[in-house]
């Protein structure tokens, strides 16, 4: 899976329709290998992202939890604590 994609279920407030279609465009490009498709293949890249984002909404509109919802704030502190050891020791670029 593309380390771009974010979690969007159970988080308060709930992701937005931008947030889902910037995971669509995500996934559709990690499929198709294109990170701009060409003129050609535009139509059919374009159509894909909305279907993917269509499904994603029903999806997460879908689903149930009993867990308490996430708070953004304290997900991106833990996300940004597991990068700094992932890559502490590493050579600086």
């Amino acid at each position: 899976m593309c380390r771009n994609i974010k979690t969007l279920h159970n988080f308060k407030p709930p992701a937005t329709e931008e947030e889902i279609r910037a995971s669509a465009i995500q996934f559709v490009r990690k499929l198709s290998g294109f990170n701009r498709p060409s003129k050609t293949n535009e139509a059919a890249f374009n159509h894909a992202v909305d279907e993917v984002t269509r499904v994603a909404t029903e999806l997460l509109d879908s689903l149930v939890t009993n867990a308490p919802p996430r708070d953004r704030e304290v997900e991106a502190a833990k996300a940004k604590a597991r990068t700094a050891l992932r890559f502490r020791g590493a050579p600086a670029v």
